[in-house]
């Protein structure tokens, strides 16, 4: 091969790489914050991008919604007790050129901020509050997480509290203190029990001290219900009038 000959093949290779390196092609999920010359020109993207070799820069970003692992933090909440709480943030990015030009790492800025709110917010709550209302907390954190990234072009649209991990002498102490709530409220119910037990059998005696008879009758109907049990104890019914000239006897 002659020297022109090598010499236009590799112009052809060169030529072909830069436009090989100009074509880009982005997902639908996906799009390209474009520098030229180190400046932001502007932001393309789905589908077909060119770009000016040698000259623009793009940088790829993803739209789609992230997931982030929120490491157990040490918390010490309002009432002084230690506590480990992990949580999930759920964030997507909603400006790609804010994204990559007001903060060096999103992703790793975001972390960061999520994890010093939910030290600061869970600080702030008893433990009561952390365990019964953790809707309101979720809520809290999101609200605040969101409005400080919302300059960094990203939203936070959830988050949750994953994990509280108790110290073992706090679940024996709140072990405790359920059982006493159980004891309490079965020590209630039995009370209540007797009270209207006691009522049902004063208005019963009111009854029955009307009509002598209606004792007797309540009597043989109790006799009928130990005769029916497997025993061998026989009773005998005694009408209580035969008793009262012996108890007047005995009384004069």
């Amino acid at each position: 091969m002659d020297p022109a000959g090598s010499i236009t093949l590799v112009i052809v290779l060169f030529v072909l790489m830069l436009l090989a390196s100009a074509v880009r092609i982005l997902r639908e999920y996906e799009r390209g914050v474009i520098f030229r010359l180190g400046r932001l020109i502007e932001t393309k993207g789905p589908g077909l991008i060119l770009l000016i070799p040698l000259v623009d820069r793009m940088v790829k970003v993803s739209l789609r919604t992230i997931v982030l692992d929120v490491p157990p933090q040490d918390v010490i909440t309002r009432d002084n007790v230690s506590v480990k709480v992990s949580a999930v943030v759920y964030f997507r990015v909603v400006d790609s050129a804010k994204a990559i030009v007001e903060v060096e790492n999103f992703l790793f800025a975001t972390s960061q901020l999520s994890q010093t709110t939910l030290r600061s917010i869970l600080g702030q709550s008893e433990l009561d509050e952390l365990l019964a209302e953790r809707d309101k907390i979720n809520k809290q954190l999101q609200e605040i997480i969101d409005m400080q990234t919302e300059p960094w072009g990203i939203k936070v649209s959830l988050v949750e509290v994953k994990h509280i991990d108790l110290p073992q002498e706090m679940q024996r102490a709140m072990a405790k203190q359920a059982e006493a709530e159980r004891e309490r409220r079965a020590k209630v119910i039995a009370a209540e029990g007797e009270f209207q037990a006691s009522a049902k059998l004063a208005d019963a005696a009111k009854v029955l001290s009307v009509d002598p008879a209606a004792l007797q009758l309540r009597y043989l109907q109790t006799l009928t219900i130990v005769a029916a049990e497997n025993n061998s104890t026989t009773l005998f019914p005694i009408p209580i009038d035969l008793f009262k000239p012996f108890m007047e006897h005995r009384s004069k």
